[in-house]
């Protein structure tokens, strides 16, 4: 069962992504410690995407590498 989009906007939130806004039903995240920033599309309670998942995934991925490389 897929994830909501409001649960990948609740785990991006709780590493410190900030939410830059976006157009219509778009919103772009950035970590300073992420290279690349995240857009989620869909109303919070549409489900999930399999590739948004997965670049959420990868972006937290990367943020907890970084912290360890710290």
């Amino acid at each position: 069962m897929p994830r909501k989009v409001r649960d990948l906007i609740r785990d991006l939130e709780a590493v410190g992504f900030q939410n830059r806004g976006g157009k219509g039903s778009h919103r772009n995240f950035s970590h300073p410690r992420c290279h690349l920033p995240v857009t989620l599309s869909g109303k919070e309670g549409d489900d999930a995407k399999r590739y948004q998942e997965k670049a959420v995934r990868q972006a937290l991925k990367e943020v907890k590498d970084e912290k360890k490389a710290q």
